[in-house]
């Protein structure tokens, strides 16, 4: 199981955009180069967060895209439930007619427990915790000499 493009791609934009909240719109071709996306696909994907309210594009001279919400208020699941839909492990998992031993098959019971865990990680963890961890990785760690 793994998360396409449209939803790592997806998710980097958005970081992008809230790590500069409150600096006004950003331009897409900006973020495309910074997070090394290209453009005409980043245009693709910014088109769906901007129906669903997660990001507002402003036009003209100063234009270009910013989030529509504050970062806290965004959430990884409702990302990636937009742009990828279920990321469950098996079709059985979100499907259990698909299969005809689901009542009873044990895998997919294990299926379930790792969808509900990938779920609850993508339902508590927003954009602001990415700008946190985001800031946290760029600050070189203090070097300590001993004599």
């Amino acid at each position: 199981m793994k998360l396409s493009t449209r939803g790592r791609y997806g998710t980097r934009a958005l970081l992008e955009l809230a790590l500069h909240q409150g600096e006004g719109p950003v331009l897409l071709r900006d973020i495309a180069e910074r997070q090394q996306i290209s453009l005409s696909y980043l245009e693709h994907l910014i088109s769906p967060l901007i129906a669903m309210g997660i990001v507002r594009s402003v036009r003209g001279a100063r234009g270009g895209v910013l989030l529509a919400k504050a970062p806290e208020e965004v959430k990884l699941s409702e990302i990636i439930q937009l742009l990828e839909g279920s990321i469950a492990p098996t079709e059985c998992v979100t499907n259990p007619g698909v299969c005809t031993r689901s009542e009873f098959c044990v895998t997919r019971d294990i299926w379930d427990e790792l969808k509900k865990v990938i779920d609850g990680v993508l339902e508590a963890t927003t954009l602001q915790d990415l700008v946190e961890r985001h800031k946290r990785k760029e600050q070189p760690e203090e070097v300590m000499y001993h004599i």
